[in-house]
């Protein structure tokens, strides 16, 4: 018998881990944003009002991670019910946590990339070239 709730606790550690993962990559987490210039500042914290993120730019903390979740919340409601019909409930449960979580992961992921990019910040693992061109 599945224990109801437990698979939420889990989804939301994984994404507790993972969201820091991706805004320190892009320069987004609060120690890295402390450390830009006013200006840069003020550009980011407009272009994330702009992208209308609760995620980026905070210490990430279960209560933030599960306002996040509300955008799959039927997703997830449905996971839950399917997690009682045995063996192929299993699975759909799986599968739908799956999706929830990778849903979550890329839709941070284009809003670290809008972000970036209006706020004129350099992506991860980009370069300058000779010509004064981003290259990826």
């Amino acid at each position: 018998m599945p224990v109801p709730g437990l698979d939420w606790a889990v989804n939301a550690a994984l994404l507790t881990r993972m969201i820091p993962k991706i805004n320190a990559e892009f320069g987004l987490m609060p120690d890295q944003l402390d450390r830009l210039t006013p200006l840069e500042r003020e550009r980011v914290q407009k272009a994330v009002a702009l992208v209308g993120s609760v995620l980026i730019g905070k210490f990430i903390t279960r209560d933030l991670v599960l306002r996040a979740t509300q955008t799959v919340g039927m997703r997830l409601t449905a996971k839950q019910a399917a997690r009682f019909v045995p063996v192929a409930g299993q699975v759909v449960s799986a599968v739908i946590g799956y999706a929830a979580i990778r849903y979550i992961g890329e839709e941070h992921l284009k809003d670290c990339v809008r972000v970036a990019l209006t706020a004129e910040l350099r992506l991860p693992h980009q370069t300058i070239n000779a010509a004064g061109d981003a290259v990826a």
